[in-house]
């Protein structure tokens, strides 16, 4: 059986990949990139979640207008952040992919935020490297049987001070990062718990930028994301499907001004279908980046260079795996 800790052995200078559900491609095949995007969404809690909720032909018929849009603008990849526990599907995602050509990359990690709802009854019980354990599975034999592997993992914790469960989800990131090479995305909001993380993940021996500070546009301080930055953190602006263009707009154009983009990312959190809302829900879009804000970048002196290094090569850096 392939290991993780063989993928690694195997691994060949210069040789990065992402995983996606389809398999590994060149970080060069990734192209235009939505690193934070929702396809599918459900709230009901990971006691009472299962596939029976929705039908994926009716899922399908709400979201590929969607993905065509953003295909429209020459997106080429998007990463569903939607974890195990809230509607991660895989075969949903592989039939997305086959409808639209659309490269998309899955996570494995569990989401602590929203007071462990969305926990499985074993990620309380179970230690941080048996958790990891199960994590890393996924990315040897692939998720529940289907072969698909995740491209990342995906944590998330509530916020202020870390609570011990959500400093054990962390130590089960670190782990699994270790063993796999994949980059640690935690929806955090705030800085302190962004700042409690990458301590605690410095003390597991994870390098920063394995570390990816998700909505990291909740914090109101531009200090915290220069000191982040230094650190060689990944701050992640993702929320701007839900308005306000002209704040990340401003956000950006400080970053550039400090010359910083190099370790910045940016999407929507957009989508995404409800089971158990009439026709699935609301669908924020995924095209705001391209149809409001890039151009009051452009505006702002942004070039096409400048575009590129948030669109293309941060994702591409901040996911590369040095496998075969």
């Amino acid at each position: 059986m392939t290991t993780a800790a063989a993928l690694l052995a195997k691994r060949l200078p210069g040789d990065k990949k992402v995983m996606t559900i389809n398999g590994p491609i060149s970080i060069g095949q990734l192209g235009r990139t939505l690193v934070h995007e929702h396809f599918l969404v459900d709230f009901i809690g990971a006691d009472k979640i299962s596939y029976d909720r929705w039908d994926r032909s009716v899922v399908l018929k709400k979201v590929l207008p969607f993905v065509l849009q953003a295909k429209q603008h020459a997106v080429k990849t998007m990463f569903d952040c939607t974890p195990a526990f809230l509607g991660r599907d895989v075969t949903l995602l592989k039939l997305i992919c086959e409808e639209t050509g659309m490269q998309v990359v899955t996570n494995t990690g569990y989401y602590g935020a929203v007071d462990n709802k969305f926990l499985p009854a074993h990620a309380f019980s179970e230690t941080g490297a048996q958790i990891s354990q199960r994590w890393t599975r996924e990315f040897e034999e692939g998720i529940e049987g289907t072969g698909v592997r995740p491209g990342f993992i995906k944590i998330g914790v509530n916020p202020g001070r870390l609570s011990g469960l959500h400093k054990k989800l962390v130590e089960a990131a670190a782990l699994t990062h270790k063993a796999t090479g994949l980059t640690i995305c935690s929806h955090t909001g705030k800085a302190p718990a962004a700042f409690e993380q990458m301590q605690l993940l410095e003390k597991l021996g994870v390098k920063s930028n394995a570390f990816v500070w998700v909505h990291a546009q909740d914090e109101t301080d531009k200090n915290f994301y220069y000191k982040a930055i230094a650190q060689g953190s990944w701050v992640s602006l993702d929320g701007i499907g839900w308005g306000k263009p002209d704040r990340y707009v401003d956000l950006l154009a400080d970053l550039k001004s400090k010359k910083l983009l190099h370790r910045v990312l940016i999407s929507h959190d957009a989508g995404w279908y409800k089971p158990g809302e009439t026709g699935g829900g609301d669908f924020n879009a995924y095209t705001p980046i391209f149809e409001q804000v890039l151009p009051k970048l452009q505006a702002r002196g942004f070039s096409a260079a400048d575009i590129d290094q948030l669109l293309i090569k941060n994702p591409a850096s901040a996911f590369a795996l040095e496998t075969l």
